[in-house]
């Protein structure tokens, strides 16, 4: 049996279209891009050329690859950061664990950013000034005498 029709099996829409809203969030939700330029092995040190921004996203691969590192037995890391463009605390997580358990780790040719960021790092583990007396807001005018 052929039969063809040419009404539609609804006359009228069911629901009407909801306007297109826009979102923007005012900052980039990209993640960033971590690349290792190059790796090499010195015998138990693993010598490695980082390119590209590496963020809390970015840092996830980085942190699988020197885990994997680690459990090859390396015992030393050699980063060349001069092709860093970006870098933030998730940079410093990622290597946080790796001088523990007597591992060797040594960051060379810094970039702008690198450096950047390991000087806030090292402002931010400073102890606080220890509490003294208060400050005296004006000097304290001298004494003068009966005469004068």
């Amino acid at each position: 049996m052929n039969t063809s029709s040419t009404a539609p099996i609804l006359s009228a829409p069911l629901a009407t279209e909801a306007p297109l809203t826009v979102y923007d969030s005012g900052a980039d939700s990209a993640p960033g891009v971590i690349l290792i330029h190059s790796c090499t092995t010195l015998g138990t040190t693993l010598v490695v050329h980082l390119a590209g921004e590496i963020d809390h996203f970015s840092a996830a691969p980085l942190r699988a690859f020197l885990a994997s590192a680690a459990d090859n037995g390396h015992t030393g890391l050699v980063l060349d950061c001069s092709r860093v463009t970006f870098c933030d605390s998730g940079f410093l997580a990622a290597l946080d664990w790796w001088p523990r358990q007597g591992r060797r780790l040594r960051l060379t040719h810094r970039s702008r950013a690198v450096e950047r960021l390991l000087r806030t790092a090292a402002a931010a583990a400073l102890p606080a000034p220890a509490p003294g007396p208060p400050a005296r807001c004006r000097p304290t005018p001298p004494r003068l005498g009966p005469t004068g």
